[in-house]
């Protein structure tokens, strides 16, 4: 019975594949999405739109963030959506999370999965929302991917244990997540490190990495990397896990000489601590906190500054230091999980030990007494860099995995060999052809008004010509793959008598 289930289950699948030029209607699912800002709402977010634009049917389940609950039309990284927002309640540990209720969320999420008849789910979270999905797209036979944002470790801060209880306590989470992912056809991450991790501490099989990508040309800038000021950028969440204290402490400790200031942008629990902290250091005059900074603000913090900080010990990826690299500016990182993917020590910026203040300093201090010619090379590597993250690749394998497609490309350009290749100085072709790339860039962002009526019916009628094509093909595949289901629902048949 329980194999002749999963034929059904599989026969679903392939009656319901779409092929490259049809719209798709997906179903993204997750604890945390704006207005939260964290790295796991922002990928959300981005994905949802970008999926959008390229004009699939897109609809978000996610917490309510306040007490109104329900189904919106609501704009999201410049695209109205719809989101169902399910009804929530604050986490008392944490400043801006909050938590559904898990035994009442089937109830809730059930009809929408009846009404919109989604072709795939694509949980980023499996704590709350994304276990639910897990059962209920199995139950209707739905194309299931998931996506993992979360470290365990950083769950501890907020629950009061007693140090021996760690381990253990880590140990069970990473066993829930083996438990709940193994349910999903599909399971990524952002990085191969961030993949590793989760097959060797939850034991899930094959997990893809697929960088949570990048649209750069929202970044790209023509203002030149200066170290006169020194001006450091941090932008993420002021909690714990990101160690943002250790970015105070080594600011303090630059010689006298060094005219700096810091960037700290962003809100979290740790912000009433760091602010007492910079007045301990005697460092508050030459501190500014910016508190949430909107998407329109962000490529201009990130222009003015001369580096971007990056100290904390749990990133599965980092959107904020992609964004710092596509807006042409060195990164100081600390050497710990998947942050020496994006900064390659000595080419694009300086990795420094974790919680190593004195080693941070050090990495720090080499950007503020660099020579311009040193500055401008940091800087052209982290541009080229960046390419390896473009959001368009990103977007198509998605697309690719929602349409149950084997042989479609799986894992984004900067898991090939090639990326993790020292640099150093970058050839004068590669040189010349990338900034002739950024200056059309910039042109073509001065003129996008004046295209985009143009742009939008070329692209029109490039989509509609697709779609006449890929209906084609679609008769052909769902008929092999009707034949090869009934093959095989024989073949149990005839083991079962």
């Amino acid at each position: 019975m329980h194999l002749s289930h999963e034929i059904d289950r599989y026969q679903a699948l392939a009656e319901s594949i779409k092929h490259p030029g049809e719209p798709l209607r997906v179903l993204i699912a997750s604890d945390t999405f704006p207005p939260d800002i964290n790295g796991a709402a922002r990928f959300t977010e981005r994905l949802a739109g970008g999926l959008v634009r390229n004009g699939n049917n897109v609809h978000v389940i996610a917490p309510a963030y306040n007490k109104n609950f329900g189904t919106f039309i609501e704009t999201h990284d410049g695209v109205e959506m719809t989101v169902h927002r399910i009804r929530s309640r604050k986490l008392i540990v944490h400043k801006t999370l909050r938590f559904v209720f898990p035994f009442t969320v089937k109830s809730k999420v059930d009809p929408i999965l009846d009404s919109f008849q989604p072709d795939a789910i694509h949980s980023q979270s499996h704590v709350v929302l994304g276990r639910v999905l897990a059962k209920s797209g199995r139950e209707r036979g739905i194309n299931l991917i998931a996506t993992n944002h979360l470290m365990p470790e950083n769950m501890l801060r907020y629950v009061p244990l007693p140090k021996f209880l760690e381990k253990r306590f880590m140990a069970a989470l990473w066993r829930d997540s083996g438990r709940v992912l193994s349910k999903f056809d599909q399971v990524t991450t952002p990085t191969r490190r961030a993949a590793q991790l989760l097959e060797d501490a939850a034991g899930i099989q094959d997990v893809l990495a697929i960088s949570c990508g990048i649209d750069a040309t929202k970044f790209t800038n023509n203002t030149p990397t200066t170290n006169k000021p020194f001006r450091v950028l941090f932008l993420g969440r002021l909690d714990w896990e990101k160690h943002i204290h250790n970015l105070l402490k080594a600011m303090a400790l630059l010689p006298k000489e060094i005219d700096f200031h810091i960037e700290i942008a962003g809100d979290g629990n740790q912000r009433k601590y760091l602010g007492e902290l910079a007045q301990k250091l005697k460092i508050a005059g030459r501190v500014t906190f910016s508190g949430h900074i909107t998407e329109e603000a962000l490529p201009i913090a990130y222009e003015k500054a001369t580096v971007f900080a990056m100290p904390s010990i749990a990133e599965l990826q980092s959107i904020a230091t992609m964004e710092a690299m596509a807006s042409g500016r060195p990164v100081v990182a600390a050497n710990a999980m998947a942050l020496p993917h994006l900064v390659h020590d000595g080419d694009n910026g300086y990795l420094f030990e974790p919680d190593d203040v004195e080693d941070f300093s050090r990495a720090l201090l080499k950007i503020a007494t660099a020579s311009q010619k040193e500055l401008d090379r940091l800087s052209e590597n982290s541009l080229h860099l960046i390419q390896s993250h473009d959001i368009k690749r990103t977007l198509a394998i998605f697309e690719g995995l929602y349409r149950g497609e084997a042989d479609s490309k799986r894992e984004t350009a900067d898991n090939e060999p090639e990326y993790m290749k020292p640099i150093g100085k970058l050839s004068v072709a590669v040189r010349r052809a990338e900034l002739r790339m950024r200056k059309q860039t910039l042109q073509a962002l001065g003129k996008i008004s004046d295209l985009g009526d143009d742009i939008k019916d070329g692209l029109g009628e490039f989509r509609d010509d697709v779609k006449r094509q890929a209906k084609k093909v679609d008769k052909q595949v769902r008929k092999g793959v009707k034949k090869t289901v009934t093959k095989a629902k024989e073949a149990i048949k005839r083991l079962e008598e």
